[in-house]
């Protein structure tokens, strides 16, 4: 993954990046970004740079192909190496259609995604259906990421927050050489601490989930806001991803998330997933 930020440090958008060769890369982002995400890379072009800017988002589709049994179903159709770790990339054929697969799953479960031209992938989405794989929507996929952490661009990652406060620290190069764009502004944040962190929470709801910025209380003052909620079916749990002033985002923490008018307590879980912390699922 990578993010990019403004000038004061504060989320712009993220994007996967695949690397092909020294300088050929692709750059995948969110349907709904498509037009946001081009727009910023081109804007950034400047004069003299060996930078080329091609958009192919017409050209293909994708499928995320997760859950416990999905190599045994990619093995009966696929000619790729499947025992290529977590976060590769390899081009290889599904039903004798050249594809790309990169093994990531944002569901938090053993996956790939599936890259194929328009044309293609009618024939691959019905073998994969043929094979008994189970469809499953945007709820559901929202239901997953959020046991999990993952954040989401617009919610959980917007020009609100800056990367520190994401919890995006490991991304951050502080010593490149390089003057990236809001390096000057997260290094101040740095030294001074940043005013909201982020923090997953488990909510003893009222039989609602936890809405985009639902107010976060503590002693009767509003101390943070939700960012993502969604009731957690592997962890049977309602969870809302917060922001939250970092005295109370450390893990046991007790809190009231408003929803609806009704105030729940809440308590806080920290930063790490609730399903899987250690990736082994995923990994696996």
């Amino acid at each position: 993954m990578a993010y990019f930020s403004d000038k004061r440090g504060r989320i712009v958008t993220e994007m996967s990046i695949i690397r092909h060769a020294e300088k050929s890369f692709t750059l995948i982002t969110a349907a709904a970004a498509q037009w946001h995400d081009l727009e910023l890379l081109k804007s950034n072009v400047l004069s003299g740079m060996d930078v080329k800017i091609v958009d192919k988002s017409e050209n293909f589709s994708t499928f995320i192909v997760t859950g416990p049994n999905s190599r045994s179903l990619l093995s009966e159709i696929t000619d790729a190496d499947l025992t290529l770790g977590w976060l590769t990339h390899q081009k290889a054929k599904v039903l004798d259609i050249p594809c790309m697969l990169a093994r990531v799953s944002f569901a938090g479960e053993l996956g790939w995604e599936i890259h194929v031209n328009n044309e293609k992938a009618p024939a691959i989405y019905s073998e994969i259906i043929n094979k008994e794989a189970k469809p499953f929507g945007m709820f559901a996929l929202n239901s997953l990421r959020i046991e999990k952490g993952y954040k989401a661009w617009k919610g959980d990652l917007s020009t609100d927050y800056s990367l520190l406060e994401a919890g995006l620290d490991r991304f951050i190069k502080f010593d490149k050489e390089v003057d990236f764009r809001g390096k000057k502004a997260l290094q101040v944040e740095r030294q001074r601490g940043s005013k909201k962190l982020f923090t997953i929470l488990k909510v003893n709801t009222n039989g609602c989930d936890a809405p985009y910025m639902s107010t976060v209380w503590h002693n009767g003052e509003v101390v943070g806001e939700v960012t993502s909620g969604a009731w957690g079916y592997r962890v049977n749990s309602s969870i809302a991803l917060c922001m939250l002033k970092p005295e109370l985002s450390k893990a046991g923490k007790v809190v009231e998330i408003e929803i609806y008018g009704q105030r729940c307590k809440a308590t806080v879980h920290g930063q790490d997933p609730l399903w899987d912390p250690q990736n082994l699922r995923i990994r696996k």
